[in-house]
């Protein structure tokens, strides 16, 4: 489709996109933050291993069950009010935590924000991509990743300043982005596809109008819809024998994302580097070097996923983020970090997170939220961010007792070994979606010319 649109057409498609991926901003600081406050929270609730790996993923059990709730909210009442709904939720969920006063209030508290933080990225991406036009999808859905990531780097470098004061002004300061979410959100449209799938097809026209700028490419793109004659379908749709390699490239790469080990390093670096004998500071440190790795991975990913594709692009950074990984195994093996050494090991980290972000956290949510049918694509993108909690929940509760059990050296040869076959299953079971309108994509499904 070559779509000519008038600038002030991009400029809106722009700030849609800016403000929806406020979510991802939160998704990201609301997930990051504990790997600092975690020094702190431990010894004051006089936390072992197993008490930090529960608080760590109460947040992680709520997204699981917020991005399932998040899709009938979205199919009923619309992507927007559901985002809407999220930023609500984050803010409460931000007071709970700053108050807590006790080990099971904070973990209940993070519970919460996971309900928004799992709605936010199942409808955030969603939302995105239905209103995008296909030229600039893939690198409009990245924005949410790149608010994601930079997210995450905010809660290092607050938990690197802050690491004398108080954990509960690290929290606290998660309110900022939830405000601003929920007010821009409420001068944000409504998703065409949703207005068309609800039988509004007027609204459709007149939401196109306003982010294409061209009508005739708008009433083009309007037909497209139309001809595809999505209606709200039920959960058992996406059983069904032509939907099912989407649902298997989708919730396969969001397996793949957690279970590769990039959240292991995101929540536990601090505490896995300062027990192998870097001191707090120089610990903290890594990771905020580790929350600027992530940015650069989410820039160069953002446009590289329009620039050479979403497979590809996986395909040329997975190996990498493989090798990395048993290099920095393998210098963990050597035993306790010393000058060269210690340094080597940053290094490997920092080209782990570049490889791994780059790809699989980057084409997560694009993939997902373009390879689905209309009428199922808020119940498919909830598969995907619950495969992506689910394995998320997995890493969280394991990590530092895999840690403890096969020491740092195994546990980042087990994550290595991961992305190989991560290499593999994109090789064999994911398509290349890139410059393909919605309805195209649908339409390969439906001819069964999907992963060919």
């Amino acid at each position: 489709m070559n779509e000519k649109e008038r600038p002030e057409a991009n400029l809106i498609i722009d700030v849609i996109a800016g403000i929806s991926a406020a979510g991802g901003l939160l998704f990201g600081y609301d997930t990051g933050i504990i790997s600092a406050a975690l020094l702190q929270i431990a010894p004051q609730f006089h936390l072992g291993i197993g008490g930090q790996q529960i608080v760590t993923s109460a947040i992680i059990a709520g997204a699981l069950l917020g991005c399932l709730g998040a899709a009938p909210l979205s199919d009923r009442g619309g992507r927007r009010r559901t985002v809407m709904l999220a930023a609500t939720v984050f803010i409460i969920g931000t007071a709970m935590a700053s108050l807590a006063g006790s080990v099971w209030m904070l973990t209940l508290a993070r519970f919460v924000l996971g309900l928004a933080v799992g709605a936010a990225s199942q409808i955030v991406p969603l939302y995105i991509s239905e209103l995008a036009p296909a030229r600039r999808r893939g690198r409009l859905v990245g924005m949410f990743q790149l608010a994601v990531v930079s997210g995450v780097l905010v809660s290092f470098i607050v938990g690197y300043l802050l690491r004398h004061d108080s954990w509960r002004v690290m929290f606290g300061l998660g309110a900022i982005p939830a405000v601003i979410l929920l007010l821009g959100m409420a001068f944000l449209p409504n998703s065409p596809r949703w207005l068309a799938m609800r039988g509004d097809f007027e609204g459709a026209r007149v939401v196109l109008r306003r982010v294409r700028g061209n009508h005739h490419v708008a009433e083009r793109e309007l037909q497209d819809i139309i001809d595809a004659h999505d209606r709200q379908a039920p959960w058992s749709e996406l059983a069904k024998p032509w939907v099912r390699p989407a649902l298997v490239a989708s919730i396969g790469i969001g397996l793949l994302c957690q279970l590769s080990g990039i959240n292991a390093v995101l929540y536990y670096a601090p505490t896995i580097f300062s027990g192998a004998g870097f001191g707090e500071e120089s610990a903290l440190l890594t990771s905020v070097a580790v929350g600027v790795a992530m940015i650069v991975a989410t820039l160069f990913g953002s446009w590289a996923v329009e620039a050479i594709g979403r497979r590809t692009l996986m395909l040329w950074m997975l190996p990498g983020a493989s090798m990395a990984l048993f290099i920095l195994a393998s210098l963990f093996h050597a035993g306790q970090p010393t000058g060269l050494q210690a340094w080597a090991m940053v290094a490997s980290l920092l080209a782990y997170a570049i490889l791994n972000v780059g790809s699989l956290s980057v084409t997560i949510w694009i993939v997902g939220a373009e390879i689905y049918p209309l009428s199922v694509r808020g119940k498919g993108m909830s598969l995907v961010a619950a495969s992506h909690w689910g394995a998320d929940l997995l890493i969280s509760l394991t990590t530092l007792s895999m840690v403890q059990a096969f020491g740092a050296g195994g546990t980042f040869m087990l994550f290595g070994v991961v992305n190989a076959l991560a290499f593999l299953f994109v090789l064999r079971y994911v398509p290349e979606t890139r410059g393909r309108s919605l309805e195209e994509i649908e339409a390969s499904l439906r001819d069964g010319t999907f992963v060919r």
